[in-house]
C-alpha cells in the first residue's frame, strides 16, 4: 500500500456561503504565458504532446481572431467535436477569451444526434478532430448557421483556404503571425447539453455577463477554492473532455497556472503510472474508475508511488459504500466527493472524515440552502424522502425549452435537478435515487425515454420500459423490458436483435446491455410503473421463461 500524506483541509468545504467575498484580480493563461512562457501547460498521454503556456496562449489568440474574422461575435456560439487532444483546450480558451458560448459535443453520438446539438445551440463554427471528419461532413448540410469549419489535420494552405471537404486546418491558423491588433477580450462560457426525459438533449444556458477575460465562472471558482487549485496543481484528466466536470477542472487548473495531464482514454494501470511520473496532485474520477482501479492486482497497485495525491475527487454517479471504503483504505484521507449536475442549481461537498462518520452522504450545501419537498411542494422534515431543491445559485434555462425550465423550479422559486433524497438533522444530504428515471452508467447520464423511442421502432415491440439496474462495474446497467406485439415470441435471438437494432439508431452507451420480455406493470390510468419494473426485473441475468439476452 502506498504511503499517503493527509490532504490539507479545504477552505470551509461545507460552508453555506461562498468562501471569497471579494473578486480576485483577473488571471488566465496569458498571465502565465508572460510570467513563465516555457512552463508546461498541457501534456497528452499517450503521445507525449506538450503545450507550453506561451504556445497555448498564442494559439488561442490566433484562433479567437480567426473566429472573429468569420463574423462570430461576442455572445455567439461555437461547437467542439473533438477527442481528448491538446487542440480541444486551445479551442476552449479561444472561446473563453472571445466572449463566446462553446458547446463540447459527445463524439460517441450518431450523426443525427450530433446535428441536433449543433443546430439547436446555434453554432456558427464547428471545430473537429480528424477522427470526426466523416460525421462533420454529414451534419453540415443540416446545420445552416455554420460559417466556419476547422479541423486538427496537418497544414495544407493559407488560412481562409479549405481542403476538398471544406475544412480549414487549425495548423494553418496557428502558423499565422500574432495579430497586431488586440481582440476585444471578455470571458466566454461553456454551454453543455444534458439528455432530457423527452428524448432530446437540452442545452443548459446561463446569462453571460460582460466581465474581463480572467474572471472565472461559478463552477470553476468552486473547484478552485474548495479543492485548492493553484499554480502547483498537477491535474490528471481521466474522462472525455466533452463532459462538463473534466473540462471545468482543466480550465480551472490552467487558469491558475498548473499542469493538466490529459489521458486520451482511461486506462487504470496507466493512470497509476502517470500519477507517479508527473507527481499528480488532483484527479477527478467517476466511481466506475474506482472499480477498475480496485480490480488491478495488489502487486500492481502497490508498485507505484501515489504519495503526491492531495485531492481524489469523485462525482457524476452514485458510489457504493463498499467501493468508497476500499478506495479510502488504499489511498488514505484524500478522497473527496461533491454532488451537483450540469444545471448547477446547487452543490454539496463532503470530505473523507465527514463521510466516514456518515457513510453514504454527499455532504452539505456549499451555497444557499437545501429543501426536501413532497409532491405538493411542501417541505419535509429531516429523514423524510422527497425531491431535492436548492437556493443560492444563479438561474439557468434549458435552451429552447421554457416548459422544461419551468418544471425545474418550485412555486417558491427553488431549483431542482430532479433527484430524490433526505437530509439528516445536521443538514447532510443522502440521495435516494438520482432522478427517478435517470440511469447513471459509468458516470454518464442516460435517460430511458430516448432508448425506449429507439426500441419502439422495431416491428416486434409493443411497448418498452428501460431502467437502470445495479452493476458492480458501471454503477448501473441499461435494462430494457419489452412487451411484444401479437404474433411475436420471446427468444434470445430476438433480444440480441433488439440490442443491435437500437445500436443502429442511438449512441451505443444508451442502448440496453440486457433485454428481457414480459408484461409491463401499469396503473389504473395506464401509466407505466417504472419502479415496479425495476423491482421485478433487476434481480440478475435473464432467465426462466423471460428468454432475455445480454450484450
Amino acid at each position: 500500500m502506498a504511503t499517503m500524506t493527509p490532504a490539507p483541509v479545504a477552505p470551509n468545504p461545507t460552508a453555506s456561503t461562498p468562501v471569497a467575498s471579494t473578486a480576485p484580480a483577473p488571471i488566465h493563461i496569458g498571465t502565465h504565458a508572460i510570467a513563465t512562457p516555457q512552463r508546461a501547460a498541457v501534456v497528452l498521454s499517450p503521445g507525449g504532446v506538450t503545450l507550453t503556456y506561451e504556445v497555448l496562449n498564442e494559439r488561442s489568440i490566433k484562433l479567437a481572431h480567426r473566429l472573429r474574422a468569420a463574423g462570430i461575435l461576442r455572445g455567439d456560439h461555437i461547437a467542439i467535436l473533438m477527442r481528448n487532444t491538446a487542440d480541444f483546450l486551445v479551442a476552449c480558451w479561444a472561446a473563453q477569451r472571445a466572449g463566446l458560448y462553446y458547446t463540447p459535443v459527445n463524439w460517441h453520438l450518431l450523426p443525427d444526434e450530433v446535428a441536433y446539438v449543433i443546430d439547436d445551440c446555434g453554432a456558427q463554427a464547428l471545430i473537429v478532430s480528424e477522427a470526426e471528419r466523416a460525421v462533420a461532413i454529414g451534419v453540415r448540410s443540416r446545420t445552416p448557421r455554420l460559417k466556419l469549419s476547422l479541423i486538427d489535420s496537418p497544414a495544407g494552405g493559407l488560412v481562409g483556404g479549405t481542403d476538398s471537404d471544406g475544412f480549414e486546418s487549425l495548423a494553418d491558423v496557428y502558423a499565422q503571425p500574432l495579430p497586431e491588433t488586440l481582440l476585444d477580450e471578455s470571458e466566454g462560457q461553456m454551454m453543455v447539453y444534458s439528455s432530457g426525459t423527452t428524448g432530446r438533449p437540452k442545452g443548459i444556458k446561463r446569462p453571460m455577463p460582460v466581465v474581463p477575460f480572467g474572471t472565472p465562472g461559478g463552477t470553476e471558482a468552486f473547484a478552485t477554492r474548495t479543492y485548492v487549485v493553484t499554480r502547483e496543481t498537477v491535474l490528471l484528466t481521466l474522462a472525455p473532455l466533452y463532459h462538463a466536470a473534466p473540462l471545468v477542472w482543466a480550465i480551472a487548473t490552467l487558469r491558475q497556472g498548473g499542469l493538466v495531464v490529459v489521458m486520451e482514454k482511461f486506462d487504470a494501470l496507466e493512470s497509476l503510472k502517470l500519477i507517479e511520473r508527473f507527481r499528480v496532485t488532483h484527479g477527478q474520477f467517476v466511481p466506475t474508475m474506482f472499480v477498475w482501479l480496485l480490480k488491478l492486482p495488489e502487486e500492481q497497485r502497490a508498485a507505484y508511488d501515489l504519495s503526491s495525491l492531495r485531492y481524489v475527487v469523485h462525482a457524476g454517479a452514485p458510489c457504493s459504500i463498499e467501493v468508497k471504503r476500499k478506495i479510502l483504505d488504499w489511498l488514505g484521507p484524500v478522497v473527496y466527493e461533491y454532488y451537483s449536475g450540469s444545471e448547477s442549481v446547487g452543490m454539496c461537498a463532503v470530505g473523507p472524515g465527514e463521510w466516514l462518520e456518515r457513510p453514504g452522504t454527499v455532504g452539505r450545501s456549499l451555497f444557499g440552502r437545501i429543501y426536501i419537498l413532497d409532491e405538493r411542494g411542501e417541505e419535509l422534515t429531516p429523514g423524510e424522502i422527497g425531491q431535492v431543491y436548492f437556493t443560492g445559485m444563479p438561474p439557468f434555462e434549458y435552451h429552447n425549452d421554457p416548459g422544461k425550465t419551468k418544471e425545474a423550479y418550485s412555486r417558491q422559486g427553488y431549483a431542482t435537478m430532479g433527484d430524490y433524497g433526505h437530509l439528516d438533522a445536521e443538514g447532510y444530504l443522502f440521495l435516494a435515487d438520482r432522478r427517478t428515471d435517470l440511469i447513471l452508467s459509468g458516470g454518464v447520464n442516460i435517460y430511458p425515454r430516448e432508448t425506449e423511442d429507439a426500441l419502439a421502432q422495431h416491428p416486434a415491440v409493443g411497448a418498452a420500459a428501460v431502467v437502470g439496474v445495479p452493476s458492480e462495474e458501471y454503477g448501473q446497467d441499461v435494462l430494457a423490458v419489452v412487451e411484444l406485439k401479437p404474433g411475436f415470441e420471446p427468444s434470445e435471438s430476438l433480444a440480441a436483435e433488439l440490442i443491435a437494432f437500437s445500436r443502429e439508431r442511438i449512441a451505443h452507451y444508451k442502448c440496453p446491455r440486457r433485454v428481457e420480455f414480459g408484461d409491463l406493470p401499469r396503473s389504473a390510468l395506464g401509466k407505466l410503473l417504472r419502479k415496479k419494473v425495476k423491482e421485478q426485473f433487476s434481480g440478475g441475468a435473464a432467465g426462466g421463461d423471460r428468454k432475455g439476452a445480454s450484450a
